[in-house]
């Protein structure tokens, strides 16, 4: 299928592992340019790697909770490709997982500056070169916990919430500018970040690690019809 994507330049955040390397993967498989954006190093490299046997690949490490790292990774980009078109941002954290007396404001502000705020930068810095040329297109990952929250997850439920509605309102502003923005709302998928939730779900109730899946599917979602987690290719 023909995506008229061909020699676009992506960047990917959270682009090391998970959804962020599957997107990453599918989109170099189209002939875009892709421009991997992560805190880590090592994963990172390994990453960039495969996706240079695809197709044209580059990538820069920042940590996204500081505004001087996001700046400085958009200007590498820049000199190395010119320009942004596409912009999939993938990088998040579970946070703190407690019970809503429990949590202090380190802990809401935690999710907050890497699922909220790292969007805001990220999107803030990228945004006006799409402007410029008057194409582009951002995606944004949120999540089911969006809509759907749980009660040991309030600081990253909120905070995908913001993202939500974030995506609406950045729609909003530049459609006009051919920038077009959108949210993906993924449920429970198998990836780093839901592997290390349930590995400390095994530790707890002495279980394995299939069996700590299996019941955390049954009893926190039980909605989920096909009781399993999903693949990170099905949301890329």
């Amino acid at each position: 299928m023909e995506f008229g994507i061909k020699g676009k330049v992506a960047l990917i955040t959270g682009g090391d592992s998970g959804m962020g390397q599957a997107t990453a993967k599918l989109l170099a498989d189209e002939g875009v340019k892709i421009a991997l954006l992560d805190k880590t190093s090592d994963q990172l490299e390994e990453t960039l790697s495969k996706i240079q046997t695809i197709g044209e690949a580059f990538a820069v490490q920042a940590d996204l909770r500081d505004p001087k790292q996001v700046e400085a990774a958009k200007q590498k980009i820049v000199d190395h490709y010119g320009t942004v078109d596409i912009l999939v941002n993938c990088a998040g954290i579970t946070g703190a997982t407690k019970e809503f007396l429990e949590l202090s404001d380190e802990d809401w502000w935690e999710s907050l500056d890497v699922d909220l705020m790292a969007a805001v930068r990220v999107c803030r810095a990228f945004i006006p070169l799409m402007r410029q040329s008057g194409w582009g297109r951002v995606v944004l990952i949120a999540s089911e916990d969006a809509v759907q929250p749980y009660t040991d997850e309030m600081p990253y439920c909120a905070a995908k919430a913001g993202v939500l509605n974030l995506a609406k309102n950045l729609s909003k502003a530049y459609a006009k500018d051919g920038v077009l923005v959108n949210s993906v709302s993924p449920a429970f998928i198998a990836s780093p970040m839901t592997d290390a939730m349930m590995k400390k779900r095994a530790e707890k109730l002495g279980v394995g690690f299939d069996e700590a899946i299996d019941s955390f599917l049954k009893e926190k979602r039980p909605h989920l019809e096909l009781q399993r987690r999903g693949k990170v290719q099905e949301v890329a």
